[in-house]
């Protein structure tokens, strides 16, 4: 997953470090348990899939994240990207829209002896009020734009990655809350992401 994600042009070593540090076996469904040392995407539950390493390395990385930030994922799945988060920032505090897989996330970070991340079943276009500012969001599903809630929520001079289209077909991008808004700094590299739900994403039971 290492020589995937420097091939993939990631250069920061602490964000390498803390992709090898995490165990992504730990954070897979069982039977998936042998794509896990691979750099694809892994099936979970409800239609979901597993962000593949080398992609989570390029999203974390363009956070620029120095270690005592508080970070907003939105979309946690079985805990991976979180876990490699919570070795690069202070707190980490992951939104999932599904409850069982929220509960998978808790016990697995646990289990993994992460202890700097919170997760929460809700809405994450949402974001998470009661908890910010956030120094750096990140959004791990698709939408054509960010949800007004998350720019609200991220502090003057923080970064949010998210995927921008309609799912399937996206552009991953990098940008900047200043005080005139939300900029955009660059796209970071196409990619294929789930939709993202809520109530400012997609309505739910709307398929692609």
């Amino acid at each position: 997953m290492v020589r995937a994600s420097r091939a993939a042009g990631v250069r920061d070593e602490r964000v390498l470090e803390a992709l090898r540090s995490v165990q992504r076996a730990d954070f897979v469904p069982r039977a998936e348990a042998v794509s896990a040392c691979l750099d694809v995407p892994v099936p979970l539950p409800h239609g979901q899939v597993t962000t593949q390493p080398s992609l989570v390395a390029l999203m974390v990385e363009a956070l620029g994240l120095t270690g005592g930030e508080r970070v907003l994922e939105v979309g946690t799945g079985y805990g991976f990207q979180a876990a490699v988060l919570a070795r690069l920032a202070g707190e980490v505090v992951s939104l999932e829209r599904w409850a069982d897989m929220a509960g998978q996330a808790r016990r697995r970070l646990s289990r993994a002896g992460v202890g700097n991340v919170s997760v929460t079943a809700a809405d994450g276009t949402l974001g998470s009020p009661e908890r910010a500012p956030y120094d750096a969001v990140v959004v791990s599903a698709a939408f054509p734009e960010v949800p007004e809630p998350l720019v609200g929520q991220l502090r003057v001079g923080g970064r949010l990655v998210q995927p921008i289209g309609p799912g399937g077909r996206e552009q991953v991008r990098l940008y900047e809350r200043t005080a005139r808004g939300l900029t955009p700094r660059r796209t970071i590299v196409p990619a294929r992401f789930v939709r993202l739900y809520g109530e400012y994403g997609y309505p739910p039971g709307t398929d692609p």
